[in-house]
């Protein structure tokens, strides 16, 4: 089963807000999930973006591809980069 890290749909007409969760990547957008990993609300000039970091690492470190947008919300808080970091520690 491939999993994936990426944004499922919520909230009203013209008023997104999106779900960070795990899920199996031959689910439908917003369909069943794993997991939920954060929230985003791109509406929100700040703080729109709560993720649970431990979740996250766990998921990525079992092998689940973000999307490219989460890619880019994992980055912009810094998660992309603890990850890596563990990774590096690991092969050595």
């Amino acid at each position: 089963m491939a999993v994936k890290i990426r944004l499922t749909r919520m909230g009203a007409k013209k008023r997104p807000f999106y779900r960070i969760v795990a899920t199996d990547s031959r689910t439908k957008r917003d369909g069943e999930y794993l997991e939920q990993i954060g929230t985003y609300n791109p509406i929100e000039a700040k703080d729109n973006v709560k993720i649970n970091e431990e979740i996250a690492l766990k998921w990525l470190n079992q092998g689940a591809i973000p999307s490219d947008t989460v890619r880019s919300l994992f980055r912009q808080q810094g998660i992309m980069k603890k990850f890596a970091e563990a990774r590096d520690k690991k092969d050595k």
